[in-house]
């Protein structure tokens, strides 16, 4: 991380992370903390929040704000937007989201909408709002979590890859449309995560890169480009991928799902 007074400086005295309460967002909150900016934490695990925060307080003297609230609702998006717009934002980190696997088929319809509601409603809406109030006072930065499955699609994942797809559209975009207004927009895409993302995706993953390390790469990419892959397996994985046309792709992303979903007995083996 950059020193505080740049930081500071250059986005101003104030973030918004949500998806706090653990992973990726809780060790966004940490870095940010470091870097002498107070916090907006957002996640749907209040009490996680509250202890978080009085460790940021007590450590590094920063102020916080908590909103326990659940952005797969409208109700929960405008909550923490309200709550924002009461202090100088001038960052936000939208780490929130979930994942799911198996046949498409057999997904429940109902958890599948709750994760097009979280992983691409609810970061449209922040990032829209956020937009506005940053270019219209010159300065800003927004960082939105894709995924390495977001570049083909991808099969036993297949409507959590279309969201993280969205995600690495939308913030590629964005980063083009909104610099020359002087808000910094990033696209960051880990791999594995060691987080609770794995369990309530129903997934196994072998190796897993530290929430920390994804934190950090992110952050100090900010600003500096339009996406970055942290870590050593997403920046071979989707290098490589990108030598081959994209209906192989999908076959290999096909295989690494049957080696993730392998303890589902209803996903079958992958095509040959």
């Amino acid at each position: 991380m950059s020193s505080v007074n740049t930081w500071v400086a250059k986005y101003g005295p104030w973030a918004v992370v949500t998806g706090a309460s653990d992973g990726i967002g809780r060790e966004a909150a940490v870095e940010l903390a470091k870097a002498g900016i107070s916090l907006v934490l957002v996640a749907r695990r209040r009490h996680l929040l509250e202890e978080l925060a009085a460790i940021l307080e007590q450590r590094f003297h920063v102020r916080t704000q908590i909103i326990g609230a659940d952005l797969a609702t409208r109700q929960g998006v405008d909550e923490v937007l309200a709550a924002a717009d009461t202090v100088d934002v001038g960052l936000l980190v939208a780490a929130a989201g979930f994942g799911t696997s198996g046949r498409f088929l057999e997904l429940p319809l109902e958890r599948e909408l709750d994760m097009l509601a979280l992983n691409c409603e609810a970061v449209l809406l922040m990032s829209h709002h956020f937009a506005q109030r940053f270019a219209g006072r010159g300065r800003g930065g927004i960082i939105l979590f894709s995924s390495l499955v977001a570049f083909q699609g991808v099969p036993y994942a297949a409507h959590y890859a279309a969201t993280k797809a969205y995600i690495q559209s939308l913030a590629e975009a964005l980063h083009y449309e909104l610099g020359p207004l002087g808000v910094d927009v990033l696209a960051s895409a880990p791999g594995p995560v060691n987080s609770g993302f794995a369990s309530a995706a129903d997934m196994q993953m072998g190796a897993a890169l530290a929430p920390a390390t994804v934190a950090q790469e992110t952050l100090a990419a900010l600003g500096r480009r339009a996406a970055v892959r942290p870590g050593l397996l997403s920046k071979v994985l989707i290098g490589s991928l990108a030598l081959i046309p994209r209906g192989w792709r999908v076959g290999v992303m096909a295989r690494i799902m049957k080696g993730m979903t392998r303890h589902q007995a209803r996903v079958p083996a992958a095509a040959s």
